[in-house]
């Protein structure tokens, strides 16, 4: 069996030696060669062509995002960024995301050793998600969508989307995402106008860095893009992104849906759970659901969206070409789950097609 060949890039010697042992442990893959920085890690790079590469965040000599930058440019390949879990360290990773960073783990501040043996199947279980992702060359980043309408290129933020008009508030929208779901979520939210029906977002993070995510769309979006708190009410022209560690559902009070953030056991492995998120929308909304799967590994959400499909929702599904990861559309397709499945580009103005087209309601051709 070939092995999956890494080189862990990481100024501290304590980490490039428990990654290197972590790795160097499994049958599948071996740690090819360790740096302390960036311009040692250019050149090993060269040498040995590695499958995989973990990188700190915060190096010395070269930035790890400048780093990342000219790799995603020059030679792009995956890259699983080693994060730290502070505000400053979230941040950094959101951009690193960007950048084209297939995920992220966050080691702890303090008791690093044996924070990072707890990540170790954490750890693993990502070099393989890596090894086998899309990886696409970087593009220049958007401009955020308030400051100016732009014409619409490869890395431009779109134009203001065309106000929906009269749509009924009892419409929702539901997203699933893991893992390269980050910038996918951001290409739909991108393109919904400001009165475009309420949006809740599952996406698979750990928590501390929801707050960054939600903020950095926010500052993108025409849509106002938050952190979900509990029992607040869902409103047109918001998205509702579940924090890290907690499930996000929907349910209702009188008139109105409302989110409801809670704790509880992983579903799927997962908190948040996409499951857990749909499985309510189909329960609350039913036929006046859209729902959204996009890039992630496993079969978290497949099941509760065949649950909205067979409850009257209309599902959208990422296609394979456009994903990072196709674990999550590839089961979601094969529960039957699907209505469509499109190019990531193209699941957004399909939906604001239909919802012009007699504000939504549902039909099959």
């Amino acid at each position: 069996m070939k092995k999956i060949r890494v080189v862990v890039v990481d100024d501290s010697a304590l980490v490039r030696s428990l990654l290197a042992e972590i790795i160097n442990r499994q049958r599948d893959m071996e740690c090819v060669g360790v740096a302390n920085d960036p311009l040692v890690a250019r050149e090993i790079i060269r040498e040995l062509n590695p499958d995989v590469i973990t990188l700190d965040v915060e190096m010395p000599r070269m930035d790890g995002l400048d780093f990342l930058g000219r790799l995603m440019r020059l030679r792009p390949m995956p890259v699983l960024m080693i994060s730290t879990l502070t505000e400053r360290g979230a941040e950094v990773t959101m951009k690193a995301l960007e950048l084209g960073a297939i995920d992220f783990v966050a080691k702890p501040r303090i008791g690093l050793a044996e924070g990072i043996k707890e990540l170790a199947d954490q750890i693993v279980e990502k070099i393989r998600v890596a090894a086998s992702a899309h990886v696409k060359r970087a593009l220049p980043q958007p401009a955020p969508a308030r400051a100016a309408g732009s014409p619409e290129a490869a890395g431009v933020a779109p134009p203001p989307a065309k106000l929906l008009g009269r749509v009924s508030t009892e419409k929702l929208i539901c997203i699933g995402s893991s893992t390269g779901g980050t910038e996918a979520v951001k290409e739909i939210l991108m393109r919904m106008p400001a009165d475009a029906p309420g949006i809740l977002v599952t996406q698979h993070m750990p928590p501390g860095f929801t707050t960054s995510f939600a903020a950095r769309l926010n500052g993108l979006c025409q849509i106002t893009v938050k952190e979900a708190e509990d029992r607040e009410r869902i409103l047109p022209g918001h998205a509702y992104i579940a924090p890290g560690g907690r499930h996000l559902r929907i349910d209702r009070s009188g008139a109105n849906y409302i989110a409801i953030v809670e704790d509880g056991e992983p579903v799927n492995r997962h908190k948040p759970s996409v499951d857990v998120l749909f499985h309510s929308c189909a329960q609350v909304v039913g036929p006046n659901a859209f729902g959204i799967m996009l890039t992630g590994m496993g079969n978290d959400g497949a099941k509760a969206m065949r649950e909205m499909k067979d409850a009257g929702s209309y599902n959208y599904v990422q296609n394979e070409a456009t994903c990072v990861v196709f674990g999550m559309p590839r089961e979601a397709i094969a529960h039957g789950a699907a209505d469509e499945v499109l190019p990531l580009l193209e699941i957004a103005p399909a939906l604001l097609s239909r919802l012009r087209s007699g504000g939504g309601d549902r039909y099959r051709v």
